[in-house]
Formats: structure tokens, C-alpha cells, sequence
């Protein structure tokens, strides 16, 4: 019996090919004005080239989720799979995704560069550091959190108050130690102790920025507009008062251009950004996935998490601020992940229970109508696992087809684009008949911040309604008065639940969304809602992945993977 390779085996034993011979394929040349080389797998593309490219007829694919579980989905592994599955039947397809956090990656998730034979390489290098983006937005991040600092040190001139300061310092590592903090306590005569926090970096409003920046000048000219604090007289103060948006621009100079890799069968990808989805918005940056949409006729991408939370916020806020239009959507579901819906533990997965999949495949079906709402066609991916029964594949199958949706059986992990040859021919069935006119958002911009927030728990989350205090309403009559009532709103919750509480499965209602806080994002504009008890500033678990992650006797990482 062969032994079966481990993710890290397969890329390491991947025929990887210089970047140069891969970009060759959209007639970029290999010159200095178009890339820059990061080695020899890796490259930046270069913002003067990318703005002479020309718009192209394309299609938009959007690949999200069911409710996350333990089970795992593959949302990743799919998305490349696909992009690899198109080229296979002749498309040109490039597949656009989010750069991995390290939080995750020494906490409780790994490596996210997809597996099997649905990767994308050098997976090693993409994981840890890769191009420096993310050690970039912290350092501008926390540049303008010194700036703060250091102008009330200098006298504080722009009279602003030390307990009403709303930006935090960031750090790309899971930390719960740093969710709050004392600092200036240093006895110095103009030193202003005060209470700070840390956020995780891939919460900080810089991320949503840069992920939502048509351009370096439209990044200076955001970056200048983030609220950082508010005088006595609750004034705000904004970033650009602090002349800050300049050299926070000039740390992000490299980090705004496009990162471009390769996957196993040497197609194109591009990976650029990462929000949170469970935090932020949680897509990769507008710039790459424009710049993929005029270099290639299909364009794969991904959204974090459920598509409750993923494709809510790609939809509303990603597609309004970049105006994009997606063709279709690809909905990933596992027959483990429905199992666990319906009731089954993690260690009985790998028995067949028609009964428990049954029971789980409600959540599917709310999935399936909330895309529905956006007036977009989908299918679903069904990602195999060998422990799937043919009875188990046909009545999700047979499920599907009652609704008027396909469902797809991907077999990308251990075939890679022979694996979505169905998947891919769907696909292409459903962007020719696409009408993409009847796209649509879930609210207008018009409507009070309040009516939007009511609109996405009912409609998305299936809530009764929201619950939410004075204190807060109030917050967002201020917010609405200073100018920001048409910014769409980015929920903040658990991705593991449609409801606030992470251990209810399937598909819950009449429940009630609950308000914690309320953020402005008046640089990236849009408003945070967050709700429950979401974390901002992640934790490790009781046993990190960081425990097993080191460099064996060949120097090799284990135990990222």
C-alpha cells in the first residue's frame, strides 16, 4: 500500500518553475517595468505595468463556505483546484488569494496555502514572512500609533484626550496578553500614562486599506482619513492632523504591489492581503483581483470563512468599493462538516450516517438562499474525502438538484485539476448564462447604519433582531451626524455559528444578534459591528501548533504543515 504524501512532501517534490517562464503565459515579459523578481519562484508586479494593462471580458468567480467546523471545508484547496481544473479544459484562469497570518499559523490552523495537489508554491515562503506585506502594515500601523504618543508627548497641540484615543497597536502573532495594557509608565514630567490594546495585525483598519485601495494615491488619501482619536470636545482627530498618511505610505510602497506565485501544475496565482473575515472584511485586495480580471478570462478568488460572513462582506462591501461584478459563485460544503451540523462528533466522522447528514444539510440550504438573495447562480463543491459513501455523495447530491442547484464531487486534494473538470465545466456553463445586471446588494447606501445592520441579522443570520444598548445607538447617531451614514457595515462575530454562540450548529433562528461595539473605520469606510464575544486579539490554544513547528537536521520546517 503507498504511504500518502503529506501536503509539505507534495510541494517539495513539486517541478516548480521560475516565475518569469509562468507570467510568460499573459505576455508578461520578463523586464524590470513589469516585475520584480523575490527570488526565483516569487515576484511583485509593478504598479506602473499594471495600469497600462486593459479591460478585458472576464468572469468573477467567488468561491466561499458553509459554516466553518472542526471537520474541515477546504475552501483554499478548492479555489485552486479550480483555477486549475479551468486551464485544464482550456480556459485561462488565475486563481487570487488571501496571504496567511502567522496568528493562525502557530495557533490552531497551520499553513493555508491549500493541500494535496490544489497547492500553491513555495508554500514554505508563503506561510512564514513571504513577501513582508503583513510585517509592513504593522510597522505603519504601529508608526501611527507612536505618532499619537509622541504629539501629546511634545505638548498636544491638537488638544486631544488621552482617554478617548481609538487606535490600537497590532501585531501579526496571537497574544491575549496584549488585549489590554498600561503604558507611558515611565515618570517622565510630560509622559501621559493611559490604558492601550493590541489588536492581531490582520484586524487593523491599515489591512482593510490596503486590501481596499484601487491605488497607491487612493491608499495615502485613506490612510490620511482614519479617525485615531477625539478632543475633549469629542472632535475628531484623523490621521492626516498628525501628517501621518505619508510615511505610513512610504513603509507600504512595496507591499501595495501584487505578489504573484504559482500553483502545482505551474498556473498563475496572485496573493495580496489578508483581513480576517470573522473581524474584517476578509478578502484579498482589490488591486490583485483587478489586475487578475484584465490579465485572464477567469478569475478565481476566495472569501473568508461561511459565506455568511465571507461573501456577505466580498458582496456588500469588496465588490461596492472596487465595483465588481461577480458571475457566479462556488459554494464549498464537506459531507464531514454537514455530519457535524447534524449532531456527529469529530471521531465519528468517518462512519456513514445518512441521518446526522440529513440533519446537517439545513445549513447548506441557508447558505444556498442567502447567495440567492444577491441575485447570483451557484454551485456546490462537494471537496471528497475517502471516507465519503456513495450513499452519502447522492443525497447531498439529490438534496442540491431539489433546490436547482448542482452539486459537484471535487476530488482536487488528490487529483488537482483533474479532480474539477466537473466543477469547472460548471462553472463555465453558469458564467456564459450569467446576467450579471441582476446582481445586487443586500442594503443601499441610503439607508441609516442602524436599518443595515437590522437588514444582514435578519436576512443573512436569520435573527428575530439585534440587541442593542442606548450607549451604542448613540455612538451611531454620532457616527452618522460626522458624515459616515452611507459606509456599509462589516459584522464581527464567531464564523463558527449563524448566531453569536460558536456552539450552535446547523442553521439557527429567531435569535438574537448581539451588539458589543461599534468601530468606525472612517480610513477604510466602513463601519465594524462586533458582536458577541469575538476577540480582536486572538489567543493560542492549550497546545499551539507552535509546539511542533522546527527545523529538522536538513534545516527543513516540520510541523507547519
Amino acid at each position: 500500500m503507498n504511504k500518502i504524501k503529506s501536503d509539505i512532501e507534495i510541494a517539495r517534490a513539486a517541478k516548480i518553475k521560475p516565475i518569469a517562464e509562468v507570467l510568460k503565459k499573459f505576455n508578461i515579459s520578463d523586464d524590470p517595468f513589469t516585475f520584480s523578481p523575490m527570488g526565483r519562484h516569487i515576484g511583485k508586479l509593478n504598479l506602473d505595468f499594471i495600469s497600462t494593462l486593459k479591460e478585458k471580458k472576464n468572469n468573477l468567480i467567488l468561491v466561499t463556505a458553509i459554516t466553518p467546523t472542526p471537520a474541515g471545508e477546504g475552501k483554499t484547496t478548492i479555489a485552486v483546484g479550480l483555477s486549475d481544473g479551468l486551464n485544464k479544459i482550456g480556459k485561462q484562469s488565475i486563481v487570487c488569494l488571501r496571504e496567511p497570518s502567522l496568528g493562525p499559523a502557530f495557533g490552531m490552523k497551520g499553513g493555508a496555502a491549500g493541500g494535496g495537489y490544489a497547492q500553491v508554491i513555495p508554500m514554505e515562503q508563503i506561510n512564514l514572512h513571504f513577501t513582508g506585506d503583513f510585517h509592513a502594515i504593522t510597522s505603519a500601523h504601529n508608526l501611527l500609533s507612536a505618532l499619537i504618543d509622541n504629539h501629546i508627548y511634545w505638548g498636544n497641540k491638537l488638544n486631544i484626550d488621552p482617554k478617548n484615543i481609538v487606535w490600537k497597536r497590532v501585531l501579526d502573532l496571537n497574544d491575549r496578553s496584549l488585549r489590554k495594557i498600561e503604558i507611558n509608565l515611565e515618570k517622565l514630567k510630560t509622559n501621559t500614562p493611559r490604558n492601550d490594546s493590541f489588536d492581531i495585525t490582520v484586524a487593523s483598519e491599515v489591512m482593510a486599506i490596503f486590501c481596499l485601495s484601487n491605488s497607491i494615491q487612493d491608499l495615502e488619501k485613506k490612510i490620511g482619513n482614519i479617525t485615531v482619536a477625539y478632543t475633549k470636545d469629542k472632535k475628531p482627530i484623523y490621521a492626516k492632523d498628525l501628517k501621518a498618511q505619508g510615511p505610513m505610505t512610504v513603509l507600504l510602497k512595496e507591499a501595495i504591489r501584487p505578489n504573484v506565485v504559482q500553483t502545482l501544475e505551474n498556473n498563475l496565482a496572485i496573493i495580496h492581503g489578508g483581513p480576517f473575515a470573522n473581524i474584517a472584511h476578509g478578502c484579498n485586495s482589490i488591486l490583485a483581483t483587478k489586475t487578475a480580471l484584465k490579465l485572464s478570462e477567469y478569475v478565481i478568488t476566495e472569501a473568508g470563512f461561511g459565506a455568511d460572513l465571507g461573501a456577505e462582506k466580498f458582496l456588500d462591501i469588496k465588490c461596492r468599493k472596487g465595483e465588481l461584478q461577480p458571475s457566479c459563485i462556488v459554494l464549498v460544503a464537506t459531507i464531514r462538516a454537514l455530519k457535524m451540523h447534524g449532531g456527529v462528533e469529530k471521531d465519528e466522522l468517518k462512519k456513514e450516517n445518512l441521518e446526522a447528514l440529513k440533519k446537517g444539510l439545513p445549513n447548506l440550504e441557508r447558505h444556498i438562499e442567502n447567495i440567492k438573495k444577491f441575485g447570483l447562480d451557484l454551485v456546490v463543491a462537494v471537496n471528497y474525502f475517502a471516507s465519503d459513501t456513495d450513499n452519502e455523495v447522492k443525497t447531498i447530491q439529490d438534496f442540491c438538484s431539489k433546490l436547482g442547484v448542482k452539486a459537484c464531487l471535487c476530488t482536487q486534494w488528490s487529483d488537482g485539476g483533474n479532480g474539477t473538470k466537473d466543477l469547472a465545466n460548471q462553472v463555465v456553463e453558469l458564467t456564459n448564462k450569467s446576467n450579471k445586471s441582476k446582481f445586487k446588494y443586500l442594503y443601499s447606501d441610503e439607508i441609516s447604519i442602524l436599518e443595515k445592520i437590522e437588514r444582514i441579522a435578519k436576512e443573512i443570520y436569520r435573527a428575530k433582531g439585534i440587541d442593542i444598548d442606548e450607549k451604542i445607538k448613540e455612538q451611531i447617531k454620532k457616527i452618522e451626524k460626522d458624515g459616515f451614514r452611507k459606509f456599509p457595515v462589516c459584522i464581527a462575530k464567531t464564523q463558527y455559528s449563524f448566531s453569536t454562540d460558536s456552539k450552535v450548529k446547523g442553521a439557527p433562528s429567531d435569535h438574537k444578534l448581539s451588539i458589543r461595539e461599534v468601530r468606525l473605520s472612517s480610513g477604510a469606510e466602513f463601519i465594524v459591528v462586533v458582536c458577541g464575544s469575538i476577540m480582536t486579539m486572538p489567543g493560542l490554544p492549550r497546545v499551539p501548533s507552535a509546539d511542533n513547528i522546527k527545523l529538522n537536521k536538513k534545516g527543513e520546517i516540520e510541523g507547519l504543515f
